[in-house]
């Protein structure tokens, strides 16, 4: 497996704990509106996570072999968050909006502090 899938596979599994944080937080306290704005948030990162991960594939093996490289597709990553944050505001009794940006913010939470942990144990 390429170093590329392994650090997908860490950041998915990051974003799969989060999430059942996030769940248990909804189940057990009194701040379900917020916690299901982080739920909603994250599940939408999660999928901007999946698209970044197939496009840097895609845009990897375009490289290597040579070919003309397309974008990351920040335009579908940016669709994905405004489907989000729109279905938090028909919603507004059942999600946070504020918890919903935060939860869309997630995957890049998860991609730096990924990236800190990693050089912090490849240096010991």
């Amino acid at each position: 497996m390429s170093d590329l899938n392994q650090l997908f596979q860490r950041q998915r599994r990051y974003m799969f704990l989060l999430l059942a944080v996030y769940v248990l937080g909804w189940g057990f306290t009194s701040y379900q509106s917020i916690f299901a704005g982080l739920i909603l948030g994250t599940v939408f990162s999660f999928m901007i996570l999946l698209l970044l991960a197939r496009r840097a594939q895609s845009f990897d093996k375009a490289v290597t072999q040579g070919k003309k490289v397309r974008s990351l597709g920040s335009l579908s990553r940016l669709a994905t968050a405004a489907i989000a944050i729109m279905i938090a505001l028909k919603y507004e009794n059942y999600f946070h909006t504020v918890s919903v940006v935060v939860g869309l913010m997630t995957t890049y939470v998860v991609i730096i502090i990924d990236y800190f942990l990693l050089t912090f144990l490849q240096r010991k």
